[in-house]
């Protein structure tokens, strides 16, 4: 079996909808059946596109992903927070999450805020490839952001390894994670 092998980074899941190439909606997972509305806010993130690159892609296409604080944005924001007295976050995680559920889209783009996209939801108007790991490459080529550890792999003895790969890197990641994703491919 073929596998799809990923770090699974610790932030924020949101959804991100594009009709025609367009950013329309996104959301966040919220209680499970309804999310939040954090459009105004995701259209601060300079690494999510506004517009997708290309001309194929689906006439709607919903996009999900992590959105994470890196860990040098945290401690910057962290060490000014606290110079000015104003309250520090616990970890990048509560500091992605808090940022992106603010009220006042500006108070968003003043974080520093980054994304890896994982999957597609709903796809209407084109036919997608039949393998995640092209779906992945499909995103990317629509200027959308994957993260550059995603690795196909044959079989469980190749999950471990890249299991075992990840925690040797995982401490030079600039970012934090709390596992790794497989999914068949």
């Amino acid at each position: 079996i073929e596998y799809v092998c990923e770090p699974k980074i610790d932030g924020i899941a949101v959804s991100l909808s594009y009709e025609s190439g367009v950013l329309t909606k996104a959301a966040t997972r919220g209680d499970g059946v309804v999310g939040e509305n954090v459009l105004q806010n995701v259209r601060t993130i300079q690494s999510i596109p506004l517009k997708l690159r290309s001309r194929d892609f689906p006439r709607i296409l919903e996009v999900r992903g992590e959105v994470y604080m890196p860990l040098e944005g945290f401690k910057e924001f962290n060490m000014r927070a606290d110079e000015v007295g104003d309250k520090t976050f616990v970890n990048p995680r509560n500091a992605a999450a808090g940022s992106l559920r603010q009220l006042d889209s500006r108070v968003t783009a003043s974080r520093p805020l980054d994304i890896f996209c994982y999957a597609v939801g709903e796809v209407e108007g084109a036919e997608l490839p039949a393998k995640h790991s092209e779906i992945l490459l499909k995103l990317k080529e629509w200027g959308l952001r994957v993260n550059p550890e995603i690795k196909a792999v044959k079989g469980i003895k190749e999950c471990c390894n890249y299991y075992k790969s990840i925690g040797k890197k995982r401490e030079g990641f600039p970012y934090e994670i709390d596992g790794v994703v497989y999914k068949v491919n």
